[in-house]
């Protein structure tokens, strides 16, 4: 039996925050920068995450930072902890990386920390991940999602054509919560109120009136309304799986940590129950 090669470790990337921008009431832009992501490359996909790492308040690590040190070293309480965040944009000739926050206050992780932090500050990250880009061949496209899907949806629809076919949906807050995206495609805003996550977005597309031909279809964000529009889309319409980028970005009741350690295996339920109704 061959021998497995070595997995050599993952190596954090480190950056100093560049600059800070209030995009909306709910929407914190950090930019990232410096010649330390001279070996950081993006751009092949347009859902690319980070995973930022946080450690506890009042633990230090030495330098050089080394998560193979600091897991055999240090108690796992005091391990840094991983917030997912999907890249917005990455500027290879400045070096700039630029991503956004969904912040609710004191709330959370690390939309507070996106609040607070000053440029200068030192930031350590794994990645990039992602898998999705708009497929060219593609006759139509839609995409869907909620706030934490806004900056995959925006970075795809500045990537495509002004001549593709697009049906675009974000549910936000409310009005003030829209952006300018750098595309000539409509964006159908839908704004959530007081209504359940996800409630107009699977209403949206459920009134559809899909267009003629192959879509390629991205839906993001939380995993209720993810689950409800992957039975629309996968058994109601058919759409096959390699034309189809959905899951959930997060669930309510659930920090990532709990939510990542459970997805899998919900991810495995939803599809498992979805194909035996096809």
């Amino acid at each position: 039996m061959a021998e497995r090669p070595e997995r050599k470790p993952r190596k954090p990337h480190s950056a100093k925050v560049v600059r800070t921008e209030r995009l909306t009431p709910h929407m914190q832009r950090v930019v990232l920068g410096g010649d330390t992501l001279a070996d950081f490359a993006a751009g092949t996909s347009t859902d690319h995450y980070v995973k930022l790492l946080f450690g506890p308040p009042g633990v230090s690590y030495p330098e050089p930072f080394d998560m193979e040190r600091i897991r055999e070293e240090l108690p796992r309480e005091q391990w840094p902890v991983t917030r997912t965040y999907t890249v917005r944009s990455w500027d290879p000739e400045v070096r700039e990386l630029t991503l956004d926050f969904v912040v609710h206050g004191d709330e959370g992780l690390a939309g507070p920390w996106a609040l607070r932090v000053r440029p200068g500050e030192v930031v350590r990250f794994m990645g990039p991940g992602g898998a999705y880009a708009p497929d060219v061949s593609a006759d139509w496209h839609l995409l869907a999602g909620d706030e934490s899907a806004l900056p995959a949806i925006a970075a795809a629809l500045e990537s495509l054509p002004d001549a593709a076919v697009v049906r675009a949906f974000v549910e936000v807050s409310g009005p003030e919560e829209e952006q300018k995206i750098d595309s000539d495609a409509e964006v159908v805003w839908l704004h959530r109120g007081d209504r359940p996550v996800g409630a107009a977005l699977v209403e949206a597309v459920q009134a559809l009136e899909f267009p003629e031909g192959r879509v390629h279809a991205f839906v993001h964000g939380e995993a209720g309304f993810v689950k409800e529009l992957r039975g629309l889309l996968r058994v109601e319409r058919g759409i096959s799986r390699d034309d189809l980028s959905i899951s959930g970005y997060w669930r309510l009741g659930h920090n990532e940590d709990g939510w990542q350690a459970a997805k899998r295996a919900w991810n495995a339920q939803v599809e498992a129950e979805q194909e035996a109704s096809a």
